[in-house]
């Protein structure tokens, strides 16, 4: 299967998540103003997209829309073109009203994992129903959908809604690797899900824990983004010695991207492919 040829890297930027907390590392962002400010500092250093997540005063995973409102208009704010990616997981949240009520602020793309799955310690419900139901209220809403596969069941699903015409194109993949019951970082695994993607789809490598760094330097080198971020990952070193930041983690990002000569995508050039919010009213302000 042949795939387009490289181009800018895409840099999916993920500061938060739902797991990281003040206790395992004071680097992640919690509260609107935390986040805000680093995707600001992110967004100086060099981003194409940012996937968000909100979290509650007490620092737990939270849906309500007024959290991911702040969020919103403060990013926007400060970095008017990026296009801002919401998180719709429903690990903590599985009823449909709660994971979808996001998307009435209508922000650019939002997540939609492609089957169910387990972590470490909990699993990680999408039922067909539930994806059905997603992708149709973020077509009333204008929202493109970021898709999440872990291995290559969810990329065959992907492919099969595809052909029935229910994702519509552009497609946006995130691949993630390094999750106990998922695929992993290692080349052959990679492969094989890289080329299983449709023709044309974007795509970018994230890795959990130790596997970040070499799922973003496979990308790199084969042509794909990367997505990167406390949300997958604390650690700066295999031997977890020193915590990360967000900013040392796309910092060595770029040094990666200049030895490899991938430029950063620019925040404008990803919108140019069609990912940023489909209705008037969406989207950047």
């Amino acid at each position: 299967m042949t795939h387009a040829p490289p181009q800018s890297l895409v840099v999916n930027f993920t500061p938060t998540g739902m797991v990281p907390t003040k206790a395992a590392t004071p680097h992640v962002p919690v509260s609107p103003t935390e986040i805000v400010e680093q995707v600001h500092e992110a967004y100086e250093i060099g981003i194409s997209v940012v996937h968000l997540h909100a979290r509650r005063a007490d620092g737990s995973p939270g849906y309500e829309p007024e959290i991911y409102a702040d969020i919103f208009a403060g990013i926007r704010r400060h970095c008017p073109d990026l296009p801002l990616c919401a998180s719709l997981s429903g690990r903590s949240f599985p009823e449909f009203e709660k994971r979808s009520a996001v998307l009435e602020l209508r922000p650019d793309m939002a997540s939609l994992t492609l089957g169910s799955l387990n972590f470490a310690r909990e699993a990680s419900m999408n039922s067909p129903e539930m994806i059905q139901r997603l992708v149709e209220k973020m077509d009333q809403c204008g929202v493109v959908p970021e898709l999440e596969c872990f291995d290559a069941g969810m990329i065959n699903y992907a492919t099969h809604l595809i052909h029935k015409g229910v994702l519509r194109p552009p497609h946006y993949f995130n691949v993630i690797v390094g999750n106990i019951s998922s695929a992993q970082a290692d080349l052959q695994q990679v492969g094989m899900l890289i080329r299983s993607l449709p023709v044309g789809a974007t795509w970018s490598l994230g890795g959990i824990g130790a596997a970040q760094l070499r799922a973003n330097a496979i990308a790199i080198v084969d042509g794909g983004g990367v997505r990167v971020g406390l949300e997958d990952n604390l650690w700066f070193d295999a031997e977890r010695t020193q915590l990360a930041t967000n900013a040392g983690l796309l910092r060595r990002i770029h040094d990666l991207a200049v030895f490899f000569e991938r430029p950063i995508m620019k925040p404008t050039a990803f919108r140019a492919l069609g990912f940023s919010n489909r209705h008037p009213a969406g989207g950047a302000t």
